[in-house]
């Protein structure tokens, strides 16, 4: 990769990780479920009127837009808002890998490796340690809704490896349309009109730019940039870089919004990082094919050419 493209690949990972502190400054605006709405509209419009037609048939937007849009992304907010730390969300919600070789292994019968296995292991344990640093300081009902949403995250994984789309950017903003009304009307139902009419009407500026952030920075930036490396890279040199979202993460979690980060929380930031590598990184290079041998290229008949 040019030094232009490696650091683009870092941009997009620190914009992920920063993410999460920006949902949580967001969090103080508007209820979770209403806030991950907006933040689909806003990536939707106005940027569906320049992506083009969808390239990928209906199902497969609608089936992602259900499971990432409202699913792994309404258990996300709704567990930050319910006293999930950003850090700790942005470290945890990478177990979507081992979820994602677990869901392919079933509905692709694609057969982990044993080093994919260990992988998970590993990975596993860094989120029982970080279950313990929780529940030792907070809600553990919370850490099981992040780690909910990241098993949402595995099935959409699956899903959009199913539905194979040739532009991630194009695809992303059409997936961006489908969560809208039905989590607008989660949020009628389960937050209520008047909560939610209240966060509108007190929308200022920060509420608007977490808006903002979430939907064009970290979507439609984000998902395109990512897309457009993985046009022109192997998916094996741009996917380790996924590694520093947690890094990212956490860091800017600490510096901006004071969140602590504990001896137990390193070591689970260390399993998971390292499981997380172990189950998504490639297995190595492949061998090379054998090459003949004088010998046997003088046995080999020679073929005929083709007729006229």
């Amino acid at each position: 990769m040019r030094s232009a493209h490696v650091l683009l690949a870092v941009l997009v990972a620190a914009v992920w990780g920063v993410n999460f502190t920006v949902i949580e400054v967001g969090l103080g605006h508007f209820p979770p479920l209403l806030f991950s709405a907006l933040r689909f509209l806003a990536a939707a419009l106005p940027a569906v009127l320049f992506v083009g037609r969808p390239k990928v048939p209906w199902r497969w937007i609608v089936a992602v837009g259900l499971v990432l849009g409202v699913a792994k992304f309404g258990l996300l907010f709704v567990g930050m808002g319910a006293g999930m730390p950003a850090g700790l969300s942005s470290l945890v919600l990478q177990i979507q890998a081992v979820f994602t070789a677990l869901f392919a292994c079933v509905a692709l019968g694609e057969r982990p490796s044993r080093r994919r296995l260990a992988g998970m292991a590993v990975a596993l344990a860094g989120i029982a340690v970080a279950a313990v640093d929780e529940g030792a300081s907070g809600p553990l009902g919370a850490f099981a809704l992040v780690v909910a949403a990241a098993a949402c995250w595995g099935v959409s994984n699956v899903l959009t490896r199913k539905a194979a789309p040739p532009d991630a950017l194009n695809f992303m903003v059409w997936v961006s349309t489908v969560p809208v009304l039905p989590l607008l009307a989660l949020s009628l139902l389960l937050e209520g009109p008047s909560r939610d009419l209240a966060a509108l009407r007190a929308l200022d500026w920060q509420g608007a730019g977490t808006v903002l952030y979430v939907a064009w920075v970290t979507t439609v930036f984000g998902f395109g940039a990512w897309g457009w490396l993985l046009r022109n890279h192997p998916a094996s040199t741009v996917a380790p870089f996924s590694l520093l979202v947690p890094v990212f993460g956490m860091t800017s979690a600490t510096l901006l919004l004071g969140e602590p980060i504990t001896p137990l929380r390193w070591c689970a930031a260390a399993l998971l990082v390292c499981g997380v590598a172990l189950t998504s990184l490639p297995q190595g290079r492949p061998s090379p094919e054998p090459r003949l041998s004088p010998r046997r290229l003088r046995q080999e008949p020679l073929p005929l050419p083709p007729r006229r």
